[in-house]
């Protein structure tokens, strides 16, 4: 499929095809980070997690804050993999709720449209041109 006529950035954006790609685009980067957190948990999180399974036993019986704050203080490569898994779960987490109340900030609609005039000037050697191609509707 060849890209629309109109590859010029200065061209009005009121082209529904320009606009489905565009949120096609945005669409694949809530998926990336949250694919990206998925397996930042499932690596560093677990990992994390097992690091700190003798102090989470222990407060499983007699939980207190102190118990929480010295396991932690104690395994101080496992807190930061976990504080990191979880500062980032809660920006993304921010960052979608964001997008969803207020919609995309101007800066970042932006970017997305500049990033989709450049995959259709590349073509179909970019890596994400077959992503944000319009669907082909298929009429019987």
């Amino acid at each position: 499929m060849t890209p629309p006529d109109f590859i010029d950035p200065n061209a009005p954006k009121l082209d529904p095809k320009f606009q489905a790609a565009v949120q096609r685009l945005h669409q694949l980067t809530v998926l990336g980070r949250w694919l990206t957190l998925i397996g930042l948990w499932l690596t560093i999180g677990a990992l994390s997690l097992w690091g700190l399974r003798y102090p989470i036993s222990l407060m499983q019986d007699y939980f207190t804050w102190a118990a929480l704050r010295h396991g932690l203080a104690n395994n101080l490569v496992a807190a930061l993999g976990l504080g990191l898994c979880i500062g980032l779960t809660v920006s993304v987490l921010v960052w979608q709720s964001r997008n969803i109340l207020f919609g995309l900030p101007k800066p970042e609609q932006e970017r997305l449209e500049r990033m989709v005039f450049k995959i259709w000037q590349q073509g179909e050697s970019h890596p994400l041109w077959k992503w944000i191609q319009p669907k082909s509707s298929s009429r019987s």
